[in-house]
């Protein structure tokens, strides 16, 4: 096999990995749409205070990596709830543009608190992963990126199930339908959606995990929610299993756009492609690939 095959065939690769990280970040922002019809700018916001969490008690309190995990996730179920009973469950039954301008606002009051707890400095996230790469045939793949996409492939599989074939997970898609009619068949809405964003806040920072592993991590990080944004979009806010589908398409045509057409364009291209690709997707499918068309009759 040619060079130049062994390094196409190793981007493409990477691409579909980096595609399913993406698409574990998609998921974050799914389930608290379906849970309560709450589109979360803040995601990025969000999990970047996982990641400090794993930061603080790993770092500079020496915990074990297990126990670190632990309390991190603990703390994000903390803040989830404090985010849903604080901000989100006064505004229940409020339009979709009052809340979405709510999650806004919750993007200045968490990178606040980010700088006032940690600082605005840059600080060397632990090795989660172990470093190097891993060798299949004559391709070399990043650890990390590598254990973070199988295990996110898992991660979306158990959340695809709970949500479309167990009752509590129609119970919560239900919920972001019609609030009134929930309530009518003896759902709660108000616990319904705090566990939409205790599970949403769980999924982000598993997240990252994966993306900081080994990197540096400050308050500028959380543009990776942003970066994910086009995923969302692309696939349909209401689709779980279209997250990682539509992260496959980012992902892979953001490789092939790096190898391609990155040598000619200062390396733009790659970062530019998945907003080209959602604005040409949503201008045939509004509802994104794979959301739900919802006919409404008057």
């Amino acid at each position: 096999m040619s060079f130049f095959w062994i390094d196409f065939l190793q981007c493409t690769i990477e691409g579909i990995l980096t595609g399913i990280l993406y698409g574990l970040i998609c998921v974050s922002f799914i389930i608290i749409f379906r849970t309560g019809k709450i589109f979360n700018f803040a995601q990025g916001e969000i999990l970047i205070f996982g990641g400090y969490f794993i930061l603080t008690f790993y770092s500079l309190f020496s915990f074990p990596l297990w126990l670190s995990l632990l309390a991190a996730f603990l703390c994000m179920v903390i803040i989830g709830l404090v985010i849903e009973r604080t901000i989100m469950r006064p505004l229940i039954g409020q339009e979709l543009f009052t809340t979405m301008m709510s999650t806004i606002a919750l993007i200045f009051i968490l990178q606040g608190l980010t700088i006032v707890i940690w600082g605005g400095i840059e600080r060397p996230f632990p090795v989660i992963f172990k470093r190097g790469a891993i060798a299949l045939g004559p391709l070399f793949l990043k650890r990390s990126l590598f254990m973070g996409g199988i295990l996110s492939v898992v991660l979306m599989a158990l959340l695809f199930f709970l949500f479309e074939r167990t009752r509590q997970g129609l119970k919560l898609t239900a919920v972001s339908e019609d609030h009134q009619i929930a309530q009518s068949l003896g759902i709660s809405v108000k616990r319904s959606i705090a566990a939409g964003w205790v599970v949403s806040c769980l999924f982000s920072s598993f997240a990252a995990i994966v993306f900081l592993n080994d990197q540096a991590i400050n308050f500028t990080a959380s543009v990776i929610g942003l970066q994910a944004l086009p995923v969302v979009l692309l696939g349909g806010v209401e689709s779980i299993w279209g997250a990682p589908l539509a992260g496959l398409l980012v992902g892979v045509g953001g490789a092939w756009a790096a190898f391609f057409l990155d040598p000619y364009t200062g390396g733009t291209m790659s970062k530019v492609f998945p907003f080209i690709l959602m604005l040409v997707i949503l201008l045939i499918r509004p509802h994104g690939l794979f959301g739900w068309k919802i006919i409404e009759r008057v």
